[in-house]
């Protein structure tokens, strides 16, 4: 088979089992009676994201290829899943927290560093085949988006939203996953003296760019920013599900297909990708990360003014084109901005230490924070078979959109990058 298409099915797999349940896991949580830790699961991603994919990277560069590693992680991820499944059947609709979030905990801590083993598998073998990673690895990336997509409609059109069953699918392609990896290309592991080091697998060398005013900005900047990432995969779900809870909202098509309507993200996410050179060239790499920050304030603000009848859902559509902008723009353009301002002896930790400024630090405290206020403004409300999240949405959203709104005004006072 052709090395591209074999590396686009790694791709579709390796995103596919995160979007089983990534978009719909608040609905669930909320309908098992523990909608208000939400925040804590979502959480959980950016903390083992801050030391398992550098630990699993060591791993992969002294002693097991990293194809193989990639295997056994989801492998363990996939069982994970299965137990955290399993538990879900056997409480039926009222879970113990600490029994729930430890299984999906251990699950996700062997999930994320697949991210990034995913693609040093697939630079290993374009690489050995004499390719161009910069130019025949995002075609083979768009194909982990597809997979993605795919998985969060088949979770939306089987029913699986509400229930425990988004983990079985996770699980099932994640046993798939570590089946294919057996027909992956070999990568190396370092043989001598060349082997990374704990400072430079866990990006602390990168840390000395804080002695740069200009660096220090732009990292700080990259957390606050962060804070916005997680948000809507976290809450956006319940939120749609809430309206169930009106007479006139209850069967239309955002309540009752929630994830094929958020899929919009991903896709306007696609489609932005495209648009980002237009953009650097023409307006700056300053402008373009405004463009990103201010785009949030709109994905927020829009769903604090819609609805799922019509007109109302079309302000949720507008909301989901958005997200690429906001999503794309800050994170491509900002991790350009690293590799131009920066030496190449300290890239690979430079744009580690953005990943761990932005997903880690920043995504974890923003969920956390994000469920603090949405419990604040809402609480749990049975509605038939189901426990919805009702309360005063809007007032929630409103918050995260004034919120993105100062980090970005901030950011055009401070921020003074050179002119390139």
């Amino acid at each position: 088979m052709n090395l591209k298409i074999r590396l686009a099915l790694m791709n579709f797999l390796e995103f596919a089992v995160w979007g089983a349940y990534l978009t719909s896991m608040g609905r669930y949580l909320g309908n098992v009676g523990i909608g208000s830790e939400i925040g804590l699961f979502y959480s959980m991603q950016g903390v083992v994201s801050i030391f398992m994919p550098a630990l699993m990277g060591i791993v992969a560069d002294r002693w097991i290829p990293a194809q193989r590693l990639l295997g056994f992680c989801h492998l363990l991820a996939g069982l994970f899943m299965f137990a955290t499944a399993g538990y879900g059947i056997s409480v039926g609709k009222q879970a113990d927290f600490p029994v729930i979030f430890t299984l999906y905990s251990l699950s996700v801590a062997f999930y994320m560093p697949t991210l990034a083993l995913s693609n040093s598998v697939a630079y290993s073998a374009l690489t050995k085949a004499g390719m161009d990673t910069v130019k025949d690895f995002p075609p083979i990336r768009v194909f982990g988006t597809i997979g993605f997509i795919l998985t969060m409609w088949i979770v939306d059109l089987l029913g699986f939203q509400s229930n425990q069953n988004q983990f079985i699918t996770s699980g099932v392609v994640s046993i798939i996953l570590f089946l294919y990896t057996f027909t992956l290309p070999n990568c190396d592991v370092c043989k001598g003296n060349n082997k990374k080091s704990f400072v430079d697998a866990f990006g602390l060398r990168a840390f000395a760019l804080f002695k740069e005013k200009k660096m220090a900005i732009f990292f700080i900047f990259s957390m606050l920013l962060g804070v916005s990432l997680q948000i809507t995969n976290s809450f956006a779900n319940p939120f749609l599900f809430s309206f169930g809870a009106q007479p006139e909202f209850a069967e239309t098509f955002g309540v009752q297909h929630a994830n094929i309507l958020i899929s919009l993200s991903q896709v306007s996410e696609t489609c932005c990708i495209l648009l980002i050179p237009f953009f650097m060239r023409h307006y700056g790499i300053k402008n373009v990360m405004l463009i990103a920050m201010f785009a949030w304030v709109l994905r927020f603000g829009l769903f604090g003014v819609g609805n799922p009848g019509f007109p109302g859902v079309l302000l949720f559509v507008l909301s989901m084109i958005v997200y690429g902008v906001a999503f794309d723009f800050f994170n491509i353009s900002g991790s350009l901005f690293v590799d131009n301002s920066t030496e190449p002896a300290l890239r690979s930790s430079a744009q580690g230490l953005f990943m761990l400024m932005t997903n880690g630090v920043g995504a974890t405290i923003g969920t956390l924070v994000a469920q603090a206020i949405i419990n604040a403004y809402t609480h749990p409300q049975k509605v038939g078979m189901d426990i919805l999240t009702v309360g005063d949405w809007p007032a929630c959203w409103f918050i995260f959109a004034g919120y993105a709104f100062v980090v970005g005004v901030c950011f055009a006072v401070i921020f003074h990058p050179k002119k390139a």
